[in-house]
């Protein structure tokens, strides 16, 4: 059963009002997607959450301010959106584990860069902004991509990493 809207207006706003576009429904998703073909897409699948609230709308906020910026931004509001958010994760991330909060920047419609729930919980928000800055900077100019880009913050010396490999497959 989805959140109330009541419940996560003031969670949604938060990024709309930095001119991310909300996808509420399948169609939504494909019509955002099939936009950014050939261009950068962020992704956010924002929560209801502690980590959402406190660690990545704010780093999004941070990183967006910061740029360079994605040629497009869009969100999907996991536990409300729900359609939308299956189906963006089974259309447009398969073999990635749902989580949420999350964050993946696409670059001619495939994923290049993933944040995921354990990249968020128990960090700051400049220290997300900052990995998703790195990426919006090797991913989102004219230019190919460096080819020590990153594909997810590394946390190997985060005592919240745990020495867990990513659960991100799907590129190298």
């Amino acid at each position: 059963m989805p959140y109330p809207k009541s419940m996560v207006e003031p969670m949604r706003t938060e990024l709309t009002r930095l001119g991310i576009d909300e996808l509420k429904s399948p169609n939504d998703v494909d019509a955002a997607f099939g936009a950014a073909e050939d261009e950068t897409l962020l992704l956010i699948i924002n929560s209801v959450c502690g980590c959402a609230a406190g660690g990545a709308r704010p780093a999004v906020a941070q990183a967006l301010e910061t740029g360079p910026t994605p040629d497009h931004a869009v969100t999907v509001f996991a536990g409300q959106d729900v359609a939308a958010t299956d189906y963006v994760r089974d259309t447009h991330l398969p073999g990635i584990p749902p989580s949420s909060p999350f964050m993946a920047l696409f670059r001619n419609g495939q994923p290049v860069y993933v944040i995921e729930r354990k990249h968020i919980e128990g960090r700051e928000p400049a220290a997300i902004s900052a990995d998703l800055v790195e990426a919006l900077q090797a991913y989102c100019t004219d230019e190919a991509p460096p080819s020590e880009a990153p594909s997810r913050p590394d946390l190997s010396s985060s005592p919240n990493a745990g020495g867990l490999p990513s659960t991100f497959q799907s590129i190298s």
